[in-house]
């Protein structure tokens, strides 16, 4: 018998023991079947009962530094050598070929190896009691550099976009993983009745990875994010069409609940119990969603410390709506910001960018820190990979004075929610080309953010086509001096 058939027989012999145990009118039949689900591991927990909500709020392995996240991803991949890690020897061999021994046996999208070397013209300065060194196109970042953690010694695996970033948010290069935000969702739930679990948020351009860096993978969808729209209804379909009254529709949803859960009842597909939260949570969401995106509530102090303006779609607003939705329950919270390809003329691609995104990004931790979130929310800055010590410089596809991808070393950094804040971990050789002191790889930024929102991320595990699967799953090693 082949794999296949085999699932098929288990499958067939589960759904028969499911009747068996709803139809023998002892009143055992839902205990019998989670335990029976639970020994068999053919789920990573017990099935949600019929009434209730996969979101509800859940505990983890132990107690955590960090109750929700805020991830601003820098799709595009932001360059360290022009915002963190300052190389002088870069500035006195700039133009000089590469060392050979460097770019031994290393392959580039777009770049030969032996390409020259390209230092940063910016300023770059010490700011803070921390005395961290960052560029001058992050001014307002400086304000609160000794709130942030900067980790210079981030590696990756991939070095084109796609693979990259949905490594980055899934701990894979391959489709279909579930990512960080769902992993979280699935651990935690949410503490938000009105509002979905995981929101997306996105700004300038579309991400390479796609819904696959926010999808949910093989876990249920319920835990997948959920995009907001731009401009007018976050999602779609939210106000009522003529002749449709809140009682007619309520009437409606409850006849629809009802059926569901008879249904999740036989069965115990989670899918269903999704079904179920998502009529009921776009139910929810006609009220409280057009008070979230109403940004002209807030003080002008408050949107000019952003440069947010209500009405219009930017990175400021966006990250103003990220507090205003973990203010209200949201357990995690992601930002795309798809911009920072730089292949040419990397210096004003990132003052431009910086121009957009530093002001709110710094607002975003003044602002939690003052109302008392950032203590246990956790927020990540960064991108899919760095950039190379080398210019690319290509004639033929128009590009001058930028830089190719560089999966070797790059830099994020993090705030609140358990980590040590005035720290800049790790440091990169002479030329900012391979991590020597520290390094931090994607698996191991997982499994260290995983343990402070309290989970062991070995034992957050969901079974999937005969085996555990976790977001960190093959490796991931903790990094003790990120934590506070």
């Amino acid at each position: 018998m082949n794999h296949e058939a085999e699932l098929r027989l288990e499958a067939a012999k589960l759904i028969s023991r499911r009747w068996f145990f709803r139809d023998c009118g002892v009143g055992l039949g839902s205990l019998a079947l989670a335990s029976l689900l639970r020994d068999e591991r053919l789920l990573a927990g017990t099935p949600p009962a019929a009434n209730e909500d996969p979101l509800v709020p859940k505990l983890p392995h132990f107690a955590a530094k960090a109750k929700r996240v805020i991830y601003l991803f820098m799709a595009g991949a932001p360059s360290q050598l022009d915002l963190f890690d300052f190389k002088p020897t870069l500035v006195k061999y700039d133009g000089h070929p590469v060392p050979a021994e460097l770019v031994k046996d290393q392959r580039y999208a777009f770049i030969r190896p032996d390409a020259n070397l390209f230092a940063s013209p910016l300023k770059f300065s010490r700011h803070g009691r921390s005395g961290a060194e960052i560029s001058e196109v992050l001014p307002h970042l400086a304000e609160v550099v000794d709130d942030i953690a900067i980790v210079k010694s981030m590696n990756t695996d991939a070095f084109n976009h796609a693979p990259a970033q949905i490594l980055m948010n899934t701990g894979s290069t391959q489709f279909g993983r579930p990512c960080m935000g769902s992993w979280v969702t699935y651990g935690l739930g949410s503490e938000s009745r009105s509002l979905p679990g995981f929101v997306v948020l996105s700004s300038a351009g579309g991400t390479s990875g796609g819904a696959s860096n926010f999808g949910s993978g093989f876990l249920p969808t319920v835990y997948q994010g959920v995009p907001f729209r731009r401009s007018g209804d976050p999602i779609l379909s939210l106000t009522n069409p003529a002749g449709v009254t809140p009682k007619l529709q309520r009437d409606s949803l409850d006849a629809l609940k009802e059926l569901n859960q008879h249904h999740l009842g036989a069965t115990g597909d989670p899918e269903i119990a999704t079904r179920i939260n998502s009529f009921e949570m776009a139910f929810r969401m006609q009220t409280s969603a057009p008070e979230l995106m109403d940004l002209g509530k807030e003080s002008p102090a408050t949107l000019a410390m952003y440069g947010a303006q209500p009405g219009k779609s930017s990175f400021a607003n966006n990250c103003l709506l990220a507090r205003r939705l973990i203010e209200r329950g949201v357990r995690f919270v992601q930002l795309y910001h798809e911009a920072w390809d730089h292949h040419s003329e990397v210096v004003q691609g990132v003052r431009d960018q910086c121009g957009q995104t530093d002001r709110p990004a710094a607002a975003l931790i003044k602002d939690l820190k003052q109302r008392g979130l950032l203590e246990d929310t956790l927020v990540i800055w960064g991108g899919e990979f760095g950039r190379t010590p080398m210019v690319e410089t290509n004639e033929a596809a128009g590009r001058k004075m930028g830089r190719d991808h560089h999966p070797q070393a790059f830099t994020m950094w993090f705030a609140g929610g358990g980590i040590r804040p005035g720290i800049t971990l790790g440091r990169t050789d002479d030329f900012g080309f391979h991590t020597v002191e520290d390094p931090v790889h994607v698996h191991d930024l997982h499994a260290t953010l995983m343990r402070l929102l309290g989970f062991e991320h070995t034992r957050l595990t969901y079974r999937f086509q005969g085996r555990d699967f976790r977001l960190t799953d093959v490796s991931g090693e903790l990094v003790p001096k990120l934590m506070a």
